[in-house]
């Protein structure tokens, strides 16, 4: 009777593990990883000044979802929001330096890992992220401000470009 109640609980795993790779969420995070990080289409995307950024951000909302709605755990969504935005703030480094970096940082990757981890079960994965939460927490606090600065910055630097090639321009209309 004891073996016969292990297999059914095996079994019930299966089934679960198999019914969240089936979802539309997981799928997606599948496709976005192949072909963000694999092909390398995170960094192409990044070289559109602002908008390659935003893009790959977007990409992030299935990871979310799913680690917050159908794997339910706030320390993962916080592991894998921590690990986007990194990835964002890394890719928002002007003059194709942050290209670069994205080229080799696949945090869809890792964040996919991370996931799947949890749901195959790892021990490992989910006591690492577990271990991390508040880690993560107090990290995304920065990556976001850090963002926001980067924005900022960015922002200004561009405004001084304007006036600078305004004031070149009107020099040589003299």
């Amino acid at each position: 009777m004891k073996a016969r109640t292990t297999v059914s609980n095996k079994q019930r795993k299966e089934l679960q593990r198999q019914r969240l790779m089936d979802n539309k969420a997981y799928q997606a995070m599948d496709g976005l990883t192949r072909y963000l990080d694999r092909y390398h289409l995170d960094a192409l995307i990044g070289v559109i000044p602002g908008w390659g950024d935003a893009i790959a951000l977007l990409c992030v909302v299935p990871f979310v979802y799913f680690s917050l709605h159908v794997v339910k755990s706030i320390p993962l969504t916080l592991a894998v929001l921590n690990n986007s935005l990194r990835d964002v703030l890394m890719g928002m480094i002007p003059f194709f330096v942050g290209d670069v970096i994205d080229f080799f940082h696949r945090a869809n990757i890792q964040n996919m890992q991370m996931i799947q981890g949890f749901v195959d079960g790892d021990e490992n994965i989910i006591k690492r992220v577990n271990q991390r939460a508040l880690q993560s927490a107090i990290v995304l606090v920065v990556l976001v401000l850090l963002i926001i600065l980067m924005i900022w910055a960015l922002f200004c630097f561009g405004s001084y470009l304007y006036s600078f090639v305004n004031i070149l321009v009107a020099g040589v209309g003299r």
